[in-house]
């Protein structure tokens, strides 16, 4: 069955433009008005602050904004109007597993103020998870503050879920396109987005896999770093929008990213790459044990760099933008209103274009190192031929 590609476009275009009414199918307002918001910092809060705390401080609900930006959520919220309480955006489905499949609008939890009811089971939104409570919603919370009652088998599509699966179907799409153009010949030109695609397919090749991995074994490793290098490029694209996605900026994202790398890297190395590792060649015996336990934790620690390489750059560069943008809020009362908001967006928009800078370097450095550490593992070490080679090129010197 051949799907044209209009067509396929055009189904994308209406599952996702669908999306926002299927998530309010149980719920008629496109709005919720709520007092609070408990999975939020923010929110709790002021909710402390209704029962006898002290109120927060603006840097303090400055700070637990930006915290809460960064954290995932099960709906999208594109602002908030916080004299009235009112929540602009959309919610999106939960799926738990609890007895049974459960699938609900998360507008059911009303941004965590209402307990849902779902087939006699009843569940809490507190702090971005759901918990199976009673009908009053007590969660029996310890001297810490943290829930004690089960928590529900959550396969909801999350906010970072919903952005894996539309740039994973925009890169579909995309290559779709740019392999039609080859289709009928190497000589096609691409059209379209493809013109764009192409220079950073082949760079991705010419720049970073025959370098680090070699001629003769880098085509293998094409669709796993072409894949890594899109997909991480865009979803820090994304997470630069106003729609308040923080992706890559999600340290189980890049826990995943990162052991993709790493089961390729052992599953694909030769018998030189373990011997290096376990047994060095041309090292003294008693260095060898002694250099062994290092390299093996090296086999960790290079994954571990990549984790935390991509998490803290893109989570840092999110939290300098919300920083920057909070100036409005703290100087309003010092400045004028259009001091403030020109000295702040003056700064925010130095910094989103480095963030633009800062979300190709991520791809390309979290790409480039996978591609090297890959080539390392793959590629042979000719010890005995490295020696007869200099004898050859010795012989063709000539004597004077």
């Amino acid at each position: 069955m051949v799907i044209s590609g209009l067509k396929l476009k055009t189904s994308v275009v209406a599952f996702f433009a669908a999306v926002p009414f299927l998530a309010f199918a149980n719920s008629s307002q496109d709005t919720v008005a709520g007092h609070a918001e408990p999975q939020s910092a923010v929110a709790h809060e002021s909710h402390e602050a209704g029962h006898g705390h002290e109120a927060a401080s603006p840097k303090e609900k400055i700070n637990a904004h930006i915290v809460h930006h960064l954290q995932d959520s099960h709906e999208f919220i594109f602002f908030s109007n916080e004299e009235t309480g009112e929540h602009y955006g959309f919610p999106l489905p939960v799926i738990l597993v609890d007895n049974g499949l459960k699938v609900f609008s998360s507008s059911k939890f009303e941004h965590g103020e209402k307990v849902a009811e779902v087939d006699g089971n009843h569940y809490k939104l507190f702090h971005g998870k759901i918990y199976k409570t009673d009908a009053a919603g007590d969660l029996k919370l310890d001297a810490h503050g943290h829930p004690t009652v089960e928590k529900a088998v959550d396969f909801s599509i999350t906010k970072n879920v919903f952005s894996l699966l539309l740039t994973s179907i925009l890169i579909f799409i995309l290559f779709t396109s740019l392999a039609k153009t080859y289709k009928n010949g190497a000589n096609n030109l691409p059209k379209g987005f493809g013109r764009v695609l192409e220079p950073l397919v082949i760079y991705v090749r010419d720049e970073i896999a025959r370098p680090n991995i070699g001629e003769a074994k880098y085509k293998k490793f094409m669709p796993y770093l072409l894949t890594v290098f899109f997909l991480i490029w865009i979803l820090n694209l994304i997470g630069l929008t106003p729609l308040g996605i923080n992706v890559t900026g999600n340290i189980a994202i890049t826990l995943c990213l990162a052991l993709f790398t790493f089961f390729i890297t052992q599953f694909s190395a030769n018998k030189e790459y373990w011997g290096h590792i376990f047994w060095m060649p041309g090292v003294h015996p008693i260095m060898k044990v002694i250099l062994a336990p290092i390299e093996v934790l090296g086999i960790f620690t290079k994954p571990f760099s990549l984790m935390i390489r991509l998490f803290a750059n893109i989570t840092a560069g999110h939290t300098v933008v919300m920083g920057l943008i909070a100036i409005v809020f703290l100087l309003k009362d010092k400045l004028t209103v259009g001091g403030s908001v020109g000295v702040s967006m003056g700064l925010t928009l130095f910094i989103m274009i480095i963030e633009l800078l800062v979300a190709f370097l991520q791809a390309f450095i979290f790409t480039m190192l996978s591609s090297l550490f890959i080539g390392m593992a793959v590629q042979e070490h000719h010890h005995e031929d490295h020696g007869h080679h200099e004898e050859e090129v010795n012989d063709e010197i000539p004597v004077i």
